[in-house]
């Protein structure tokens, strides 16, 4: 299986990780994954679970080996292989290295679970640092990189580190694509769950297009963190 593997270099390291990967495949996740990720190419699929990448990147971080892998060209083939990378450099302790660690990852990303997956510790504990930078990147013409702002604020900027300001930058991405529309009403959703009262607005008000309305609608009916009484509701603002 692993005698036609593909890299993107002649690196000794890359050959061994990805002979590493298909030694830990799971044939069945793989096909899995392969329908929920309809932008990848299914032969770049090895078919590794996300526990599992992340005990090796540790590995790779405890081996000393992460600077090397981190050096590998970009983009790599395999969608795990870009995983692992994106998970060696969550390990990165330092806020200045990390950031430039995810800005040389983002233009790679073509999928939105390597998108999804990946946020380094130091970004959390820094986020007024890090504002700056979604700021940026939610003015990317880059899906992926718009897409991974939204996801910040979304894990990190919806609790004490929240300012309703947030909402304005989110809805006024304008945008046809999907995986960014999907973001935003996965963003608003969110935001109705924990910050009901600056979020419900830009439902009353139809600040959102109606794809991402009626999105942001559904998948706060679908949450477990909004109340049976506020559901019934928001199932009144569905646009037709």
């Amino acid at each position: 299986m692993t005698d036609n593997i593909k890299v993107t270099t002649d690196d000794e390291l890359e050959h061994s990780i990805v002979s590493k990967l298909f030694s830990m495949r799971d044939e069945k996740y793989r096909d899995f994954n392969a329908s929920l990720l309809p932008t990848i190419d299914k032969e770049r699929i090895i078919g590794v679970r996300t526990p599992q990448l992340r005990a090796l990147a540790k590995g790779i971080k405890k081996d000393g080996r992460s600077e090397e892998l981190l050096k590998l060209s970009l983009p790599h083939y395999y969608f795990e292989m870009m995983n692992l990378h994106a998970f060696v450099i969550e390990q990165e302790g330092c806020f200045d290295n990390a950031i430039k660690l995810t800005e040389d990852f983002l233009p790679y990303i073509d999928n939105w679970a390597t998108c999804d997956l990946f946020s380094p510790k130091v970004f959390k504990q820094n986020p007024e640092r890090l504002i700056p930078y979604i700021k940026k990147w939610l003015k990317s013409n880059n899906t992926y990189t718009v897409r991974y702002a939204i996801v910040q604020l979304l894990s990190s900027y919806l609790d004490d580190s929240f300012d309703k300001i947030h909402l304005e930058w989110v809805a006024s991405v304008d945008t046809d694509e999907y995986y960014i529309k999907m973001a935003i009403a996965w963003y608003f959703s969110m935001a109705l769950a924990k910050q009901y009262e600056y979020a419900l607005p830009y439902i009353i008000d139809h600040k959102l297009d109606k794809q991402i309305h009626n999105k942001t609608l559904q998948k706060a009916i679908e949450s477990r963190q909004i109340s049976s009484d506020t559901k019934v509701y928001l199932r009144t603002l569905r646009i037709k």
